[in-house]
């Protein structure tokens, strides 16, 4: 397998793994903006030249969009090799290629997040760990910031205080969400009007910069919900899941 970098000469023309319709549907256009607008802070984009799951996405730390402090490393954002692409040494082939990049830049190690178990959106605990990636931080309720330091004695990363137990004040459901992940620009607006139609309080907020993202109460940035001011769920929710949900806290 080859590897593609994905850079602002030719995000237009190549698909984004998880996203691989076209220009205009709306996972494609909100990631390929959020990506266009990362580049400028080092963001990378490595993928295979097949289509499907098969990518990494990295950034500095000091730029990542995670409530987190890891000054001097590199912030994988998402590492996904799914499907047939799968068992084939290509999670190994992307990983090296990202600790290779991250030397030449002169990066201390990497950090990711990931869970205490495999859970969705976040990075595998297991195979991370198997690579010789170690626990850093914790927060709740499942939360795992993992690092994987080039030197020893390097600085440990952590989540700010802030994020390591997720609460807020308000009442009723409280989604934050990016469009680091694409799957958001679709199913937002889908529970948006569920929470209408059934007549349930539901208040969404989109982070748009750097600093937003860095000052959330949750480490996953991506999408994380509330319901009278404790965490739900990092799961992008269908419809369906939602309207369970709802079930459960209003019945």
């Amino acid at each position: 397998m080859e590897i593609i970098t994905v850079t602002k000469d030719n995000l237009e023309k190549e698909h984004i793994c998880c996203a691989i319709s076209n220009n205009n549907d709306c996972q494609v256009s909100a990631k390929k903006s959020w990506l266009a607008e990362r580049f400028d802070d080092g963001l990378v984009f490595k993928k295979g030249d097949v289509r499907g799951k098969c990518f990494i996405e990295y950034i500095p730390a000091e730029k990542a969009w995670a409530p987190i402090i890891a000054e001097g490393y590199m912030y994988i954002d998402c590492f996904w090799v799914s499907g047939q692409f799968k068992g084939q040494g290509n999670s190994n082939l992307l990983l090296e290629e990202c600790i290779r990049d991250s030397k030449e830049k002169g990066k201390k190690g990497l950090v990711v997040l990931s869970s205490k178990k495999k859970m969705p959106y976040l990075s595998e605990p297991k195979y991370l760990k198997y690579k010789g990636f170690e626990l850093a931080d914790k927060a709740e309720p499942f939360y795992e910031l993992l690092y994987y330091p080039f030197e020893k004695g390097a600085t440990r990363p952590c989540f700010k205080d802030y994020a390591k137990s997720p609460k807020i004040d308000e009442q009723g459901f409280v989604l934050y969400y990016a469009y680091q992940c694409p799957f958001t620009a679709k199913y937002v607006p889908l529970i948006e009007a569920v929470a209408i139609e059934k007549g349930v309080p539901l208040k969404t907020v989109r982070f748009e910069t750097t600093e937003q993202a860095q000052d959330a109460p949750v480490p996953f940035t991506s999408y994380g919900l509330f319901f009278n001011g404790e965490y739900v769920t990092n799961e992008i929710l269908s419809e369906k899941k939602f309207e369970k949900i709802i079930e459960e806290k209003f019945q």
